[in-house]
């Protein structure tokens, strides 16, 4: 399952991972967000151990969104060492999430 990541343990489950993170902002009136959220969901268990999968709901923490300038929703962020390495804004194929994330392992 997708980590649940809040304004509170952002920091320290993404920016202190030493695992590559994709990070998926949502929210639950976002038809896209609805689309993508089993994709993220599964990638959360078939890259257990090799990187982290987490889900940032917007409504609830704009400190984040706002920290990643975040307008768009869904955004998917790659963070590797605290850093935003990759990026993808709108409802993509999974395919495209998949090799993003393995070019970071």
């Amino acid at each position: 399952m997708a980590l649940e990541i809040t304004d509170a343990n952002f920091e320290e489950l993404v920016m202190k991972s030493d695992k590559p993170v994709m990070v998926d902002f949502w929210a639950e009136w976002c038809g896209p967000c609805r689309m993508i959220g089993p994709v993220v969901e599964e990638m959360a268990g078939e890259f257990d151990g090799k990187a982290a999968v987490g889900k940032v709901n917007v409504d609830m923490n704009s400190g984040v969104s706002a920290q990643f300038g975040v307008r768009s929703i869904p955004t998917i962020l790659f963070i590797k060492n605290g850093e935003v390495v990759d990026k993808v804004v709108g409802a993509v194929p999974k395919s495209t999430l998949t090799s993003k994330l393995e070019a970071l392992l």
